[in-house]
């Protein structure tokens, strides 16, 4: 059998075509009659769908809780990112043209997540753990935050944590203060459980303040992560200033820039350095009614030695100071012969018991002790600039 080359064959069907073409031009018809031409044939190419890719992979464990979660999309822009886990949804951002979402807060320990995303025609999903901590921190206490309680104008904000920090930097960047009055204000780490809160300059009155500690997810030192967020309202009052002036023997209690008080009162009889009273910026910090004060360093029988029930005491110092009632008024306005506290007479005392705030300050002079800043709540005894010296975040302010 003899088989025409392929070449022979188009040559044939070619001649073909061109009498076909002969014959039709040679119609009766006009141009105007025939139908429009076949337009010539296109290949569309079918868009390739856009690739996602997320991090932490499909399936991982033990993840780090303060790992990013990032999803990135390469051939078209990310429509929607979710992260999901433990009924909370994670927050993140998308960067300019929509092809990277990354989480901007931590993740919580010991949670399973579920990662959901599209771009275009395509859809990806992820799974993964986070890792359970070696130790759990939470807030323990924060003082002073007695429910209902309204606060003076130097008040600071005590956070203790129930376990040792070392990662310092990271969970003070959890904390936030948010007043509705606002002004500076730092952290200051006195151990690796307590960091205080104080402003630059004293609160400004009647305002409410919000302190969060968002520690979820933080990591705080090996194997420590925060379990648990915490937050807290406090109510910042009237600003009531005591002026104390040991030489002169008066006190004078100012509310909102008003004189509402004139005490005469009896100082630290300054025999000792333990009989003197410290001079400086106090706050008032708790109360007692009454309060049992013993001299410290003596038994029974030594010389300087008391046991007594005191009335309508407030205390401003560690060190034993109080503002408190005391019936020997024939040495207030007159003589310093206290122990160290500031005495006024009983029914004085009893309303500055009854009106003062914690965090009220009391600022005394006319001695030559010094209050030491760590002396109760004597935190205004250090300038700022010194203050912001103790937090993790301006340690080199």
């Amino acid at each position: 059998m003899n088989v025409a080359p392929a070449w022979t064959k188009s040559a044939a069907g070619l001649a073909l075509l061109a009498a076909a073409a002969l014959t039709a031009s040679c119609s009766s018809g006009n141009a105007a009659s025939r139908g429009p031409e076949a337009p010539d044939a296109t290949t569309v190419a079918t868009p390739q769908a856009p690739t996602v890719t997320i991090s932490p992979a499909e399936g991982s464990a033990k993840v780090s809780p303060d790992k990013k979660v990032v999803v990135s999309s390469s051939g078209g822009a990310l429509e929607e990112v979710t992260v999901e886990g433990d009924g909370h949804t994670v927050e993140g951002k998308f960067n300019a043209d929509k092809t990277t979402w990354v989480s901007r807060t931590p993740l919580k320990p010991s949670t399973n997540y579920n990662v959901s995303a599209k771009a275009g025609a395509t859809a990806a999903t992820s799974t993964f753990t986070t890792v359970k901590p070696e130790r759990e921190l939470q807030v323990l206490d924060v003082t002073p935050n007695a429910k209902g309680e309204t606060l003076g104008v130097g008040a600071p904000i005590i956070v203790t944590f129930n376990q040792p920090v070392t990662g310092k930097a990271a969970i003070e960047r959890a904390l936030e203060v948010e007043a509705e009055k606002p002004v500076d204000g730092a952290w200051r780490w006195i151990n690796d459980t307590t960091v205080i809160y104080r402003t630059a300059k004293y609160w400004p009155a009647h305002q409410k303040v919000t302190f969060n500690a968002r520690i979820t997810g933080v990591k705080a030192g090996k194997g420590l992560y925060g379990v648990k967020d915490y937050s807290a309202g406090l109510k910042i009052g009237a600003k009531v200033i005591s002026k104390v002036d040991t030489k002169t023997h008066m006190m004078y209690v100012y509310k909102d820039g008003k004189r509402v008080q004139t005490m005469r009162i009896s100082a630290g009889m300054a025999t000792t350095r333990e009989y003197t009273t410290t001079s400086g910026v106090h706050l008032t910090m708790e109360r007692g009614n009454p309060v049992r004060m013993i001299s410290p360093g003596r038994k029974k029988g030594d010389p300087g030695y008391y046991d007594v029930m005191i009335d309508h005491a407030v205390r401003i110092s560690n060190s034993g100071e109080y503002v408190h009632a005391k019936d020997n008024v024939w040495a207030q306005g007159v003589r310093n012969v206290s122990h160290g506290c500031i005495n006024s007479r009983p029914d004085q005392a009893k309303w500055f018991y009854d009106n003062f705030q914690r965090g009220d300050v009391v600022d005394i002079t006319g001695t030559d002790r010094k209050l030491e800043w760590n002396n109760g709540w004597g935190f205004w005894q250090l300038p700022f600039s010194q203050w912001k010296k103790g937090s993790a975040l301006h340690a080199k302010a």
